[in-house]
């Protein structure tokens, strides 16, 4: 039987927002498929995730490694005790009321992953655009626009690749993207795994507008990610423009360290 996760009062690090509803409450999680293990130890950790992503309470949350279908998965989990989800994992994860968003970055020889938004406010036309580097990875931003207390902000959910130049790269294809497609005065939300192991994006993030979410006197610990087990890298990130940061928090526990490799990172902001 796979651990499940309680309520957000009972989830291990879990802290509830303390801040009023003018703050956007915003978290990042790569869900490493919704499966863990390998061999005869692969387990479905799907269910689990949907839980921990009420749990969090986020107005968007922005998800990498989803899939929307993967037909060898479907057949192995088929009947176990939950089974293998009928819908794509966004529209699974998404909790009651909030809108889902999904785009594929990747085609397998069984299914395919990509990169999701879940949105508690309502959501625009959905876009897409590749900025793969080279053809072992396949990597895309998904642009999402949402409407948040009758402003308008765009979400982009990123998925950067394993080499440091193909991520400078996509940051330059990110600053093109966002110069095309989001007008000058609107805010913007850059959140996902970026694979930057040696914190090198800051600046290249910085110099195209984009500003780091990290509170103010914030602890390291408060944004490292990954291992979930015991995380010592912040892959996952928050970058903005318009918005400035309150807080940053990282839940924790056995519950969260075994439904992804990943930990998801909640960071709350406020209009600039």
């Amino acid at each position: 039987m796979n651990a499940r996760v309680t309520s957000p009062a009972g989830v291990p690090g879990f802290a509830a927002s303390t801040f009023t509803t003018q703050v956007l409450r915003v978290a990042t999680y790569n869900i490493h498929k919704g499966v863990r293990g390998v061999g005869p130890q692969k387990r479905l950790e799907i269910h689990n995730l949907g839980l921990g992503i009420e749990a969090l309470d986020a107005d968007l949350v922005f998800l990498q490694e989803v899939r929307l279908f993967h037909a060898r998965e479907a057949r192995r989990f088929d009947h176990t005790w939950f089974g293998w989800p009928e819908q794509g994992q966004a529209e699974f994860l998404a909790p009651q009321g909030y809108e889902s968003a999904y785009r594929s970055n990747a085609v397998t020889r069984h299914g395919e992953h990509g990169n999701a938004l879940l949105s508690r406010w309502p959501i625009g036309d959905i876009g897409h655009h590749d900025v793969s580097d080279h053809r072992f990875e396949q990597r895309g931003l998904l642009h999402v626009p949402v409407t948040w207390q009758g402003m308008k902000l765009h979400a982009v959910v990123a998925h950067f690749g394993l080499i440091h130049a193909s991520r400078v790269r996509q940051v330059q294809r990110l600053a093109q993207f966002i110069e095309a497609e989001v007008p000058p005065g609107e805010p913007v939300l850059v959140a996902g795994d970026f694979n930057d192991w040696g914190e090198r994006l800051d600046t290249l993030m910085g110099a195209v507008g984009l500003k780091r979410a990290m509170a103010p006197e914030g602890q390291p610990g408060a944004r490292v990610t990954f291992p979930s087990r015991v995380p010592v890298f912040a892959l996952d990130r928050v970058y903005m423009r318009g918005f400035r940061c309150l807080s940053t928090m990282v839940p924790r526990g056995n519950a969260w360290a075994r439904m992804s490799d990943h930990l998801p990172l909640v960071a709350e902001l406020e209009p600039a």
